[in-house]
């Protein structure tokens, strides 16, 4: 025991990487998976939906960014709850959510309902987003961290992948298949939410409250028997609050995360959402399977991306990715009628180097807060992306019914070339160290004025 009366021990973040953490990182992940696939579906549904439905290239642009939109809301409004009533308690109330919009989907009969179902929907990933890294941030072990955070944008683009497939497959089921195409989600969101029954709360947030029998029982539980709570004790006195967000180190932080995480959401949803119909217009044979195959190929560059993810570290990775994504667009974008052989070949590069960067996206935003402040932090940085990745899909379809793909993918260069010059100004390097001391800067240590009031 120390002085503090918390038994000593290995502390959370020097614990070996136990099974728990493995499982926990597959719940976690399985949120994530269907959030790609919500977020991935629209894109076939959105070719499968009859002209009698309404769509107009409006239309198009507010149903395939509509959940992003409420991403937005979900992850700016949902990430201050979780920070106040703990990571659990919303960490299955999203997937309720997924469950009934999913269905839903199903039954609509105009744009205006799908939109605002997708709205909804897109809440609940908002939710999930800022909550979801969160959680599993504050359970990783240091050395396995960036592996388990960075995984969880394998299960993202696994289920965005998933859900093209299924789209592959459903436009062959019929009149309705759209429908069907847009309900299936429902399956995942059932078996995710099964899953994550009976998830502990957070021993970093329970600290934080001056619960440390709960945490310090979650501890010896579900990580090990001579782990202890006492190095978090540093954070156990800090009271959350917004204002702190918004001051200072955190502020620029939180404006960091949500640039670099729109530049990177700007192309991949505008693109992704609309490959199909893109590549359509380009008289590719079966555009759908196009589509898949093009996506596919971030799995392997993700994979790629997770061992030197490690060695590299987080700004360099990051930087260099912006740098290539911007020669891309610019290469894009200085044809005035590219070839269709080159459109696709930039569009493949373009899937590679964000399979290899996308292990950041819910990696580096969770490594940035402290615990007090931590999904309020990535809820921020998360709406800030949505901005961006709403931005580029709506105005997408617009852009190419009007100055056409070459004008488009010049803003998107801009985009991506302002995530470069953000991350060489603001960009901390992460790599190797505790989450108290990436969040905060500081080494860890008990305070007197924490020790004081647990003791």
């Amino acid at each position: 025991m120390n002085s503090i009366g918390v038994p000593a021990g290995e502390s959370i973040d020097e614990a070996p990487t136990r099974a728990f953490h493995l499982r926990m990182s597959a719940f976690v992940g399985g949120g994530q998976f269907i959030d790609g696939y919500i977020l991935g579906v629209v894109a076939i549904a959105l070719v499968l939906m009859p002209s009698s439905f309404g769509l107009t290239p409006v239309w198009k642009g507010l149903i395939g960014s509509s959940a992003l939109i409420g991403t937005f809301a979900g992850s700016l409004i949902f990430g201050w709850v979780a920070d106040h009533v703990g990571r659990k308690a919303l960490y299955t109330t999203d997937l309720t959510i997924f469950l009934v919009g999913s269905v839903a989907q199903f039954f609509v009969v105009n744009p205006w309902q799908l939109f605002s179902i997708r709205l909804v929907v897109g809440i609940a990933i908002g939710i999930d987003y800022a909550v979801g890294p969160t959680y599993l941030a504050e359970f990783a072990p240091r050395r396995s961290r960036g592996r388990l955070l960075g995984s969880l944008v394998g299960m993202w683009t696994i289920g965005y992948s998933a859900s093209l497939l299924v789209g592959v497959v459903g436009a062959h089921w019929g009149h309705g298949a759209w429908r069907w195409v847009l309900a299936s989600s429902a399956i995942p969101a059932v078996i995710v939410m099964v899953l994550r029954i009976g998830s502990p709360e957070s021993p970093r947030w329970l600290v934080r409250k001056g619960r440390l029998d709960e945490a310090q029982a979650i501890c010896t539980k579900y990580i090990g028997s001579g782990v202890s709570v006492a190095d978090l004790l540093a954070e156990a006195d800090i009271r959350p609050s917004y204002r702190k967000l918004l001051s200072g180190i955190w502020l620029r932080r939180a404006i960091f995360v949500g640039i670099f995480w729109s530049a990177l959401a700007w192309p991949e949803f505008a693109i992704f959402t609309f490959l199909p119909t893109l590549l359509k217009s380009l008289h590719i044979h079966d555009a759908n399977l196009g589509s898949l195959l093009i996506r596919v190929l971030s799995l392997p560059a993700f994979a790629v991306g997770m061992i030197v993810l490690t060695r590299m570290g987080r700004r360099t990775m990051l930087a260099r990715a912006m740098l290539l994504l911007t020669a891309i667009f610019l290469v894009l974008g200085l044809f005035s009628k590219p070839p269709s052989w080159l459109v696709v070949a930039l569009f493949g590069m373009f899937a590679l180097v964000l399979g290899f960067v996308s292990n950041l996206e819910f990696l580096y935003p969770a490594e940035l807060f402290p615990t007090d402040i931590r999904a309020s932090g990535v809820g921020l940085g998360s709406a800030g992306s949505r901005v961006g990745a709403a931005a580029g899909t709506f105005l997408l379809p617009v852009l190419l019914s009007g100055p056409g793909l070459q004008f488009a993918m010049l803003i998107t260069a801009a985009v991506t070339a302002v995530g470069l010059v953000v991350t060489l100004i603001w960009a901390p390097e992460t790599r190797g160290v505790t989450l108290y001391e990436a969040s905060t800067g500081q080494p860890t240590e008990v305070s007197e004025k924490a020790a004081t009031a647990i003791s």
